[in-house]
């Protein structure tokens, strides 16, 4: 196949799901810049996601926060789905929260008080009938449990009660659902976070049932961890279920993806198609954003994800993986460590243009939005209401 057409095959495999909340007013523990553009009611955080769709024609979906999206619960399914009709997009994953609420101070499923575990619970599984009213196959799950200090709380005990939490709303599933369960290593608790890991992922994931996967972050690890090799372990163990994409300097930095270390997404994204070259068919696996930008302008920011996103997954797409095997066996080195540069060093860019231009897309979205006037008209829109709050997350 020519590089065309393996560019064209991969890129018509790839769809990315956009955040709500990364389209709104968000901010850091130590406050948020405000933006006169960002989005303030799930009407406008749908339109703005049809402006990255139109314009990327990668992202059909978008995953919402039961809390800041669906404040009325599953009275509020007709509403999304009046939008879904509206705007060409579809509801994505389903997000609890669990984080926000006073009574989470000290934990949702893992606070010593059962009352609110069973409060928690509850939230979890209503999460759960969204989804199913939705036909919304995943309910993401992102825990801020831990504590902050030592000797503060019962480690194995609360690891026993997010078991018991977990596998209880795992029985709540249909045949076509999946719960994701995410990890990170610290933050907001700095002591001890109840799921820091992937491996601490994986064992909830398991113990919950068969319809329990791990969802990996991209910004949710120390420096120089090998997240390429974790996600080569779980897509081995068919415990992945999907991504969150973002990129970090640091820690959980909420940049766009590639902008510190390209490489990185592209070795996460080789391993991802060198399991399908060798299975035969992909891996069923979601594809999502989590970054909310408080500087660049936020739907910018996630073309420019979501181009990255492509131009890097060509890439990977591009490795010739018959002589990678070869060299594999070989242990040539040079040879097979060249298989990844080379195809790395490849300019993807024409590629992802020619792909755009031949589904009926700008082959430059970046000037497309530009000159769409479309920032120019929210901006005018929604200006005034966002500059003078300070206080809402959504």
């Amino acid at each position: 196949m020519s590089h065309e057409e393996i560019a064209a095959a991969a890129l018509d495999q790839l769809a990315i799901e956009l955040p709500s909340w990364g389209f709104a007013n968000t901010g850091t523990r130590f406050g948020k810049f405000l933006q006169a553009a960002a989005a303030t009611t799930l009407e406008e955080k749908f339109a703005d996601a049809a402006q990255v769709h139109q314009l990327t024609g990668a992202c059909p979906s978008l995953a919402l926060h039961v809390l800041w999206d669906l404040p009325g619960g599953i009275g509020d399914v007709a509403r999304v789905q009046a939008l879904e009709r509206q705007h060409g997009v579809r509801a994505g994953a389903i997000n609890p929260n669990l984080f926000q609420d006073q009574r989470y101070k000290h934990g949702s499923v893992g606070n010593p008080d059962p009352a609110v575990r069973a409060e928690a619970l509850a939230h979890l599984r209503e999460s759960v009938d969204i989804a199913r009213e939705l036909g919304v196959r995943d309910v993401s799950l992102w825990f801020a449990d831990g504590s902050n200090y030592p000797g503060t709380q019962h480690i194995r005990k609360r690891k026993h009660w997010f078991a018991e939490a977990l596998g209880m709303v795992h029985e709540r599933l249909s045949p076509a659902q999946r719960l994701l369960v995410e990890y990170k290593p610290f933050e907001p608790a700095f002591y001890h976070t109840d799921i820091a890991d992937w491996g601490m992922a994986l064992v909830l994931a398991r113990d919950a049932g068969a319809q329990a996967f791990v969802l990996v972050d991209t910004g949710h690890h120390y420096l120089g961890q090998n997240i390429e090799q974790i996600v080569a372990w779980l897509l081995d163990e068919e415990r992945l279920g999907g991504f969150h994409f973002n990129d970090r300097k640091y820690a959980d930095d909420d940049l766009t993806l590639g902008s510190i270390d390209p490489y990185q997404v592209f070795r996460i994204f080789h391993e991802i198609q060198q399991a399908a070259w060798e299975q035969g068919h992909p891996p069923d696996l979601a594809y999502m954003v989590d970054q909310s930008h408080n500087l660049k302008g936020k739907i910018e920011a996630m073309i420019q994800t979501v181009r990255t996103a492509q131009e890097l997954w060509v890439k990977a797409a591009l490795v010739d993986r018959a002589a990678l095997a070869v060299h594999q066996s070989a242990c040539d080195l040079v040879q097979a460590e060249r298989c990844l540069t080379e195809a790395f060093a490849t300019d993807t860019r024409p590629l992802v243009r020619a792909w755009a231009e031949a589904h009926g897309l700008p082959p430059d979205p970046y000037a497309a939005f530009r000159e769409s006037g479309y920032l120019e008209t929210i901006t005018r829109e929604r200006g005034a209401r966002n500059l003078s709050s300070v206080t809402s997350y959504a």
